[in-house]
């Protein structure tokens, strides 16, 4: 064989192999896509049960409430009628006294009718366990990505949030407000020294941010947490003067009874959040749990949708956000504040 005729033998080995190897790339591809594909629609259909499943418990518990309540209107209604008979009577017979037991029925069953109204529009008032999701610092880089968990999940939470200009966090700021979730304040600066360095300049402070909130969003916010809480030991000022400010601001602070451990400079583990956020609420009525929406904290990102799982399977437990009818949580006792 001449050496040209061997180059091109050679060449066009070359080609098949190259083209095998293509042909099998091809084949691996075109099995992984879907294996993966397949793993992604099985987590979330698995998620979408598990909701389905606790919306559903939800419901029978509700139902039943309200299946008892119903009850007790038809027993007193029945009660109504047997009295409704005795005052026939009594218009044949004027000597019958009457004992005032219809008015007795009808103010029982107007009370019955009243808790019902209570459950339907406060279902929360039902769970002995209430707890307050909270994420200080944001908006950040991965606010967008708690909002999407949450929505998942149909939860609602609270924002405390500080003063960003550029306009993603503008764009943060209205999802926030506009998915239906708390905005509150945690100071425009964080600036420890400069906000408690006078109750002025923490006035001034705490205007900046409410009014820029309020142009960015159209909320005028009615929740503050201090930077650091109100149990810092940063501020040189007493703390409660500070508290009477916003009082007289007709603005709430809110602590924290739970803390995930975020604030830590050295990121914890998903497990150790989990752990944090979750092993007491069990043992409280009103739980507020401490987390940040930071830059740096993506292991709080990665852990929340265990938090509101584990949180959702106890009994008799239910996520809320703040609203103006929330029992804050102070580590100040309001009745030291003058």
């Amino acid at each position: 064989m001449s050496e040209g005729n061997q180059r091109k033998d050679t060449d066009r080995r070359k080609r098949v192999q190259a083209l095998k190897k293509i042909i099998i790339l091809m084949l691996v591809l075109s099995i992984a896509i879907p294996c993966v594909l397949c793993i992604i629609l099985f987590v979330r259909v698995s998620i979408l049960n598990k909701n389905i499943n606790l919306l559903t418990l939800q419901l029978k518990q509700l139902t039943e409430i309200v299946s008892e309540q119903e009850k007790k209107i038809e027993e007193s209604a029945a009660g109504l009628g047997g009295n409704g008979a005795g005052a026939a009577d009594e218009e044949k017979s004027p000597d019958v006294s009457v004992n005032g037991e219809a008015l007795q029925d009808k103010e029982e069953t107007d009370k019955i009718t009243g808790e019902i109204a209570d459950i339907v529009r406060n279902p929360a008032d039902n769970y002995k366990h209430k707890v307050y999701l909270t994420f200080d610092d944001g908006p950040s880089i991965y606010t967008d990505e708690i909002l999407d968990i949450l929505e998942a999940y149909d939860i609602k939470a609270t924002f405390f949030v500080v003063g960003k200009e550029s306009e993603s966090a503008k764009e943060a700021l209205c999802s926030i407000v506009d998915k239906g979730h708390t905005l509150g304040m945690h100071s425009y600066s964080h600036k420890y020294k400069e906000i408690y360095e006078s109750v002025e300049a923490f006035g001034e402070d705490f205007e900046k941010l409410r009014d820029y909130l309020y142009e960015v969003t159209g909320v005028r916010s009615n929740v503050y947490r201090f930077p650091g809480g109100s149990s810092n030991t940063i501020s040189k000022i007493d703390i409660k003067e500070f508290a009477g400010y916003l009082d007289s601001q007709d603005v709430v602070y809110f602590d924290w009874n739970i803390s995930s451990g975020d604030a830590a400079s050295k990121p914890l583990d998903v497990d150790t959040l989990v752990k944090n956020c979750t092993a007491d609420v069990t043992r409280k009525e009103t739980s507020v749990i401490l987390m940040h929406d930071s830059a740096a904290k993506h292991t709080t990102v990665e852990a929340l949708p265990t938090i509101i799982e584990n949180i959702l399977a106890l009994e008799d437990t239910v996520i809320l956000p703040i609203t103006e009818e929330t029992r804050p949580v102070q580590h100040i006792k309001a009745s030291s504040i003058e």
